[in-house]
């Protein structure tokens, strides 16, 4: 918690001022981002780096994939959900109300109310919002169950995929959307930023799609995942700002500790 004397210090210092998030604007007011206004004199701006496209049912047939030969779902996002009933809905295939669904969090869980009558029993998600927390629950259910994973075509997401390979799940892919790169040339020509966070080797994808001779020029690169910051390093970028890791296990609380610490200078 910053103190107001603290907050004082923050802005005695150079501390980054206008910080980037490339993801949509959260809808809550409660969102932990807006704390982080509060805390210190930063603006913070949402822009998604990337879009999403629905791969068209008469695409996915191509695929050979029997929606309904599948016992569990697994998705880690209300897109995959998204289209995932989509799918259903331009194939004209019924939905098994016997069909469980695993969920890397509750907020994605929650999601499933908008398509199906949401049952406990046939609903999971892991306990902490993190790959081996679904992992564990996975385990629990894995016993003659046949997974289908939805997923973006070019999904780079290799932790559940080994995993499941690993623990011997008889699983398959289900490619029903692709991530293309959003135009942000005008925010970055029109703005200059002193952090820009990004959490998809999509999203960084993206900033050089955009600017192929992008340089960095003091801006603080903030990467969230181990795919994420391999693609950043590939791109020839430095990382200021790393999540998760035990002291931040969140993007905005490891934004908030580099504030802090910035704040100490």
């Amino acid at each position: 918690m910053v103190t107001k004397e603290e907050n004082k210090s923050v802005t005695a210092n150079n501390t980054p001022k206008k910080v980037l998030i490339s993801q949509a604007r959260p809808d809550s007011y409660k969102s932990p981002y807006f704390e982080l206004e509060k805390k210190f004199p930063i603006e913070l701006v949402f822009y998604p780096f990337i879009k999403l496209e629905g791969i068209a049912a008469k695409d996915f047939r191509k695929q050979k994939i029997d929606l309904t030969k599948f016992s569990s779902i697994i998705f880690t996002s209300r897109n995959a959900i998204d289209h995932y009933f989509r799918m259903y809905e331009d194939m004209k295939r019924p939905i098994d109300q016997e069909t469980k669904y695993f969920c890397t969090t509750e907020s994605v869980a929650l999601y499933l109310q908008k398509f199906i009558l949401y049952r406990k029993r046939k609903v999971f998600f892991g306990a902490n919002s993190t790959n081996k927390s679904l992992f564990d629950v996975i385990n629990k259910h894995k016993d003659n169950q046949s997974f289908l994973y939805v997923c973006s075509e070019n999904q780079q997401d290799n932790e559940i995929v080994n995993w499941l390979k690993a623990n011997n799940c008889d699983f398959s892919l289900a490619f029903m959307y692709r991530s293309v790169s959003n135009d942000i040339k005008p925010l970055l020509d029109e703005h200059e930023f002193d952090v820009i966070c990004l959490f998809t080797p999509s999203g960084v994808r993206s900033l050089i799609d955009n600017f192929p001779e992008y340089k960095q020029n003091g801006t603080i690169l903030g990467a969230f995942g181990d795919n994420t910051t391999k693609a950043v390093i590939e791109a020839g970028l430095n990382i200021g700002i790393k999540a998760p890791v035990p002291q931040a296990p969140s993007m905005v609380t490891a934004l908030e500790k580099y504030l802090a610490e910035e704040a100490k200078k």
